[in-house]
């Protein structure tokens, strides 16, 4: 299993998604999150279909991370229910990965 990981998360607005990002970053939690500011997003909610823009972040971090970035996600997001959902990075550059481990490895 990869030990990076890249986690997705949706907002209800731009400001949302700065306080959530920043905070991550700010606590070691990700090394950097990226940040769409609008992004369509059509789902099932309470049964009725929504139609709804949100920002759409993506946080880089490690995996034994993630149960922390969950927790730190659900206490300042504005959903009942926030996407937090985590992809494996299955590559990329040796300097970038090596720095996501040395950005977050005080948070371990």
């Amino acid at each position: 299993m990869s030990e990076f990981i890249c986690v997705i998360i949706t907002t209800s607005s731009q400001e949302e998604a700065a306080q959530i990002g920043r905070t991550l970053v700010e606590e070691g939690l990700a090394a950097c999150v990226n940040i769409l500011p609008a992004v369509r997003s059509i789902f099932r909610w309470e049964g009725k279909i929504q139609d709804e823009e949100e920002s759409l972040l993506f946080a880089k971090s490690q995996r034994n991370l993630l149960g922390r970035i969950i927790f730190r996600v659900r206490e300042l997001h504005s959903y009942t229910v926030p996407e937090v959902i985590a992809l494996p990075i299955l590559g990329g550059s040796e300097d970038y990965l090596r720095w996501v481990r040395e950005s977050t490895e005080g948070s371990n």
